[in-house]
């Protein structure tokens, strides 16, 4: 019997700007920017890896930044949902801090039977 797949180790994303990334997930957001490399399938882009503090597969994001590229459509396969784990004392620092800059958000919600 073939083994079960333990998670996912990443997930990767199309982006804009470099910089305009950067200033989001890791200065806004507060997480960790573990590896700035390349695509190695495109090296004049960069490939941003993003996670916590230690880089543990599973909590990593990572994109690659494309500026200009046409936006992305809905379709099968493709994940449209990024949801972030928080403590739950700090939801109204996060609630106040997306509402004030303008971030649209949806929650907080319960997934996995936790809020």
């Amino acid at each position: 019997m073939p083994k079960a797949i333990p998670g996912i180790h990443h997930v990767t994303a199309i982006a804009g700007e470099p910089q305009q990334n950067i200033d989001f997930y890791a200065d806004f957001l507060g997480l960790r920017l573990v590896k700035l490399t390349v695509n190695y399938d495109d090296p004049e882009t960069y490939h941003l890896y993003y996670g916590d503090e230690d880089g543990h597969p599973g909590t990593i994001l990572t994109f690659f930044p494309w500026p200009g590229a046409p936006r992305g459509r809905k379709g099968a396969g493709q994940a449209t949902t990024t949801s972030f784990s928080i403590p739950r004392d700090s939801v109204s620092y996060w609630v106040e801090r997306l509402g004030k800059h303008g971030v649209s958000f949806t929650g907080p919600v319960d997934r996995f039977d936790e809020q």
